[in-house]
């Protein structure tokens, strides 16, 4: 009952350059995981390969003419059958649309097989179909009943990592952008606190102050000290607003209730 049935990741690939779509197209056929790859030069080629045929998975460049690769990750989105996405560009300034997306990875060029390999292995377990149907019905519920966990590109000494925003306890404003605090370290990204307070509201991020947005669930007390109130993550005291106090009280009473119930 708990064997799977796969049969091999159906690819597409675009990029606009020739020999970096040949290199690309090269290093996916290479991999085991792979079943056949498509590819196409702009996103209209692979508009015109996604119109005869489904793939499990699209490798694009973000910069390709005419619409780039953001914009057509976009419309790959809103498939009734979305395809994994994964970037794989030389460049950087699009990096912060890519976690607005829930892309599965961000490559950088030149690419390199075991990096590639990598992202192959996340879209491959994903994608692994239950071979009984009684654990494909339990596992539909399952995800149905889990949020999608949003994967945030950072960059690291010319490195980009992604980061799952799961990991993020506490984002504290800095000017037009955000430092993301997770338990281990703390990460600057060019996103202004505004935009991820509303991008971040539905996975239970909630503003507590104009310069702090928090993991709802991980906070561990709320008191008042002096004439205002605190909230306590990681035995760290944030500030809480007064226009924001009735609200935030009103969540963790329900967050609490919903807890006991269980």
């Amino acid at each position: 009952m708990g064997t799977h049935i796969y049969t091999g990741l159906r690819v597409l690939a675009v990029d606009d350059e020739p020999p970096a779509l040949d290199e690309l197209a090269f290093l996916l056929r290479g991999d085991p995981r792979v079943a056949t790859v498509r590819t196409a030069g702009d996103a209209t080629g692979a508009l015109r390969v996604l119109r005869d045929e489904e793939v499990d998975a699209a490798f694009l460049d973000i910069r390709l003419p005419g619409l780039d690769g953001v914009e057509l990750a976009r419309v790959l989105s809103r498939f009734a059958r979305p395809p994994a996405i994964v970037f794989v560009t030389a460049y950087d300034d699009r990096a912060v649309d890519a976690f607005d997306l829930g892309v599965v990875d961000y490559v950088r060029k030149p690419v390199q097989a075991d990096r590639l390999a990598e992202s192959l292995r996340r879209i491959a377990s994903a994608r692994l179909v239950p071979a009984h149907p009684a654990v494909a019905a339990s596992q539909a519920r399952a995800a149905a009943d889990a949020a999608p966990d949003v994967m945030i590109p950072i960059e690291l000494a010319g490195t980009t990592r992604l980061l799952p925003r799961s990991a993020v306890r506490w984002v504290e404003a800095q000017g037009d952008y955000a430092r993301l605090h997770t338990a281990e370290a703390s990460h600057l990204i060019r996103v202004p606190l505004t935009t991820l307070a509303e991008r971040w509201a539905d996975a239970g991020y909630v503003r507590i102050h104009r310069s702090y947005l928090v993991q709802l669930a991980l906070i561990s007390e709320l008191r008042l000290a002096g004439n205002a109130y605190v909230v306590v993550i990681d035995g760290r005291e944030l500030p809480v607003a007064r226009r924001h106090t009735r609200e935030l009280k009103d969540r963790l009473v329900r967050a609490a209730k919903q807890d006991w119930a269980r």
